[in-house]
């Protein structure tokens, strides 16, 4: 399961947590990810059913990912099914996370 910005799912803490219902891996993401992204995250926070489900739950900063949105709004299954594959939002995330953009590029390849 690939997100729309090229992360894999499966590897997320968010999803690993939510799907194994394990307390201690939410409490130990959220004081990362407070430090990592210098805003806070409780362990309540750290559920996720995965950026690409249509239902359930997602963490919060979902609702506000300026990727995921522009992905649901052009109902692709991820960003290298866009016709407009490789944005500024996408270029700008993939400084950050370069494994990102290398899955991206893979299935884009497949296309």
């Amino acid at each position: 399961m690939i997100a729309f910005c090229g992360i894999d799912c499966s590897q997320c803490p968010a999803y690993v947590a939510k799907m194994n219902n394990d307390d201690e891996l939410r409490k130990k993401t959220a004081e990362e990810w407070s430090k990592q992204f210098g805003m806070q995250f409780d362990p309540i926070d750290v559920n996720c059913d995965g950026c690409t489900s249509e239902t359930g739950v997602h963490i919060a900063y979902c609702g506000l990912c300026e990727i995921r949105i522009c992905g649901v709004q052009n109902k692709v299954k991820n960003c290298a099914y866009c016709d407009q594959y490789v944005c500024d939002k996408l270029n700008k995330w993939f400084e950050s996370v370069p494994e990102a953009k290398n899955r991206l590029e893979e299935i884009k390849k497949t296309i």
